[in-house]
């Protein structure tokens, strides 16, 4: 194969993903190969990241090993279908379309292929991804751990079950939104306090940050995280049994459970 990766597809995410391994020095840029629908959209892609660029998926599915299907879900079947006879045994599929099972893209794709599901989350902007991935290919496989390699230059990765997916949608997928509703909420708590607006928004995202990647780092029980912070009689406590006469955490985990039960249903309907 000419190229290591082709991504079809030049998005945002995708764009996220070829920095993340350019910059993790996965590949380089000449072995990356992408793909978009306008002649704009290309001259931007082959500006910013120097990679090479085409206006043709075929050629994507001719000339590299690794195929990235960064598109939107409607379009997957269509463009499966447009690049299915070009595809052969050894190449590796890997789709970031949400709602596509691997079921789905193996029937689209003739069997031919082995094949990855991926769904990472909008913080692989900054290289602080999530990613959950789903297969069906063993382990043992060579593709198994550089495909895992892939998602780690954007941040963290997991192989899960696929039956999963939607509570990896609920816990990593969908819940950024929920941390910046939490941020903006603690930055309009700062400055009901009396600070500056753009002080109280570094303070809560630096400490929502460090209380991430303490707990990341550590490996601690979260619980025991936060007993060190509340000390007997003190500010925090006090806060926290605010938060917990609100029901704080009941309405987290249901709020979750609503997101999931969402994805099942958005799942069943196609």
């Amino acid at each position: 194969m000419k190229y290591k990766i082709g991504f079809i597809g030049a998005g945002n995410m995708a764009k996220a993903i070829i920095k993340g391994l350019l910059s993790a020095s996965i590949v380089k840029e000449d072995e990356i190969l992408a793909s978009a629908s306008s002649q704009n959209s290309i001259d931007q892609t082959k500006a910013s990241l120097k990679i090479q660029t085409t206006l043709d998926n075929t050629q994507v599915a001719r000339e590299c090993e690794y195929v990235i299907l960064a598109i939107k879900p409607y379009m997957v079947e269509t463009i499966l279908q447009e690049i299915s006879d070009y595809l052969s045994p050894d190449q590796v599929v890997i789709s970031i379309a949400a709602g596509i099972t691997l079921d789905q893209l193996a029937e689209w794709t003739d069997h031919k292929v082995r094949l990855y599901r991926a769904m990472p989350n909008t913080p692989a902007h900054v290289n602080a991804g999530m990613t959950s991935l789903c297969t069906k290919i063993s382990s043992e496989d060579p593709s198994y751990s550089y495909v895992i390699s892939l998602f780690e230059a954007i941040g963290k990765c997991e192989v899960i079950k696929e039956s999963l997916i939607h509570a990896a949608i609920a816990i990593h997928g969908s819940s950024p939104a929920y941390v910046y509703m939490m941020l903006e909420a603690m930055g309009d708590a700062g400055v009901l306090l009396g600070l500056p607006r753009d002080q109280a928004y570094k303070m809560a995202a630096q400490s929502l940050y460090g209380a991430a990647l303490m707990s990341l780092e550590t490996g601690l029980h979260p619980g025991v995280l936060k007993d060190q912070v509340t000390s007997p009689g003190g500010t925090t406590i006090e806060a926290v049994a605010s938060l917990e006469k609100s029901g704080f955490r009941s309405d987290l985990i249901e709020a979750m459970v609503s997101c999931a039960s969402k994805s099942i249903q958005m799942s069943t309907k196609k």
